[in-house]
């Protein structure tokens, strides 16, 4: 970790490097960097929340727009031309995931798995998430909505599942927060949560 790194407001971390928002507004990296993942662009400031994939960084400014660097080999660092009003980002392996302040949802990258099809209709979404290769979104009525690779079950919502308020995504498994402090889990090794209490 940099030596004085201080005020630090979010973290973010990618397959081999680490990403720091600081209450100013700066972004701070290091770890691998061999296909510049680290290398914060000259300037950058303003800055309201970041992500890390495997090789890439991404970054929302206040004003709404998106910046990302590193690896662009599917595409993942390609912003989208006119993308704006962000208030989330979410970045997978060699995929990038917006939610825009409208509720709706922007993926680019790589699709190999499906993992940008964002589904038609999807709307009033409060957050996102992206693994390995899927995506994950929380709608503001507590539902979640899972695409992309299914190899290990992680799409496959479990059902009645409902009143979530926060979601995570890992390589091959998907995790949701219930409301009153209920964790549930699906996909590769996810545990088997169905006694489990707050």
């Amino acid at each position: 970790m940099p030596n004085g790194l201080n005020d630090v407001s979010a973290i973010a971390a990618g397959y081999a490097h680490t990403v720091a928002l600081r209450t100013d507004g700066s972004v701070v990296a290091w770890g691998m960097n061999e296909d510049g993942q680290t290398d914060v662009p000259l300037g950058l400031k303003d800055v309201s929340t970041i992500a890390a994939g495997s090789y890439h960084t991404v970054a929302v400014r206040t004003d709404g727009s998106v910046i990302a660097w590193g690896y662009n080999g599917h595409g993942q660092t390609d912003v989208p031309l006119g993308l704006k009003d962000v208030s989330a980002i979410a970045a997978g392996a060699f995929h990038t995931v917006a939610l825009r302040t409208d509720g709706s949802v922007v993926a680019w990258g790589r699709n190999r798995y499906g993992q940008t099809d964002v589904p038609l209709g999807l709307k009033d979404v409060s957050a996102i998430a992206a693994g390995r290769r899927h995506t994950v979104a929380l709608t503001t009525d507590g539902s979640v909505v899972a695409w992309g690779g299914n190899e290990y079950g992680q799409t496959d919502v479990p059902n009645g599942l409902k009143d979530m308020t926060a979601i995570a995504a890992g390589a091959g498994h998907t995790m949701a927060l219930k409301s009153y402090g209920y964790v549930v889990a699906w996909g590769f090794d996810a545990p088997d949560m169905s006694d489990a209490r707050p």
